[in-house]
């Protein structure tokens, strides 16, 4: 039987049968309307408490507008700024001290370490910018100076600031430097690095991934913190407008003068975070 006569009897290849698709079963979702409920319950929960905000006479939305760029905000906004990138440089720069210091082989060093951690950990910010307000009762004179003379409540707030910052960023620095792998630590050895290369181009760029994230959340923290040092006295942003408010009693809207700037500002830190968080991650799998 010759090629052709193969080809003409072989069987035609089974194809799929004319109208299959048809006896198929639909697959139909149930109708979630449980959830488009919940869902116009709180639009129209939201639509009414905006509605009440902006309606509502007693918020003074004009002083608001007034008083929100005035020059004493300003001023109290610009200190407010200013103390926060302070107490934030120098909380980290101790903090990250104390982490190597508990990392260290010396035990201490250690000791000395887990201590003032402990310590600065268990005190409220208000005892200690209080405690340090009232050092004069303790030490009258330091150096030959009266105390009083050195700890204005500018100085108290930087250095009661910074001592509480600098225990918490001990252990942010900490968890990032113990989250690098132990390998890059020994190839890096391997490879006869120094000590200062390993930590600034193996353990640092590393560990930052992990610190970032928390350090960004304490910079915010210790932006709205700042507000406690305005019980001694430093004319911060709220402050500023305690002020305004004690001398014109319009306090709802002068509060709101300080929500509405702190909202700006951490909002701006918060886009920051982002962008540094992005930078740190890439090549890793939480890059997006």
């Amino acid at each position: 039987m010759s090629s052709n006569t193969l080809a003409k009897t072989a069987p035609a290849a089974a194809g799929p049968p004319a109208h299959a698709g048809e006896d198929r079963p639909r697959i139909v979702g149930r109708p979630r309307i449980g959830q488009w409920l919940a869902v116009a319950v709180v639009l129209v929960l939201l639509a009414l408490a905006a509605r009440s905000v902006v309606r509502n006479d007693a918020f003074q939305w004009d002083v608001v507008a007034d008083y929100f760029t005035s020059a004493s905000v300003l001023r109290g906004l610009g200190l407010t700024l200013w103390l926060t990138a302070l107490v934030m440089a120098l909380g980290f720069a101790l903090g990250t001290l104390l982490a190597v210091m508990r990392l260290s082989a010396n035990p201490v060093l250690r000791a000395v370490s887990w201590g003032y951690v402990w310590l600065f950990r268990s005190m409220p910010i208000l005892v200690q910018l209080l405690f340090w307000f009232n050092i004069g009762a303790l030490y009258p004179h330091i150096l030959g100076i009266r105390t009083v003379d050195l700890f204005g409540p500018i100085t108290v707030a930087i250095i009661g600031l910074t001592l509480h910052e600098a225990a918490y960023a001990a252990e942010v620095v900490r968890g990032g430097i113990l989250s690098v792998d132990r390998g890059q630590i020994e190839a890096a050895q391997a490879l006869g690095l120094s000590r200062f290369r390993r930590w600034r181009r193996i353990i640092l760029p590393q560990a930052m991934r992990s610190i970032v994230p928390p350090a960004g959340n304490m910079l915010i923290g210790t932006l709205k913190g700042t507000s406690i040092v305005s019980v001694i006295a430093v004319q911060d942003l709220l402050y500023s407008v305690q002020l305004v408010y004690h001398r014109t009693y319009q306090v709802i809207p002068m509060l709101l003068v300080a929500t509405l700037w702190y909202v700006v500002v951490t909002s701006l830190l918060s886009a920051g975070q982002f962008y540094v968080e992005r930078h740190y991650a890439r090549g890793s799998e939480r890059t997006r």
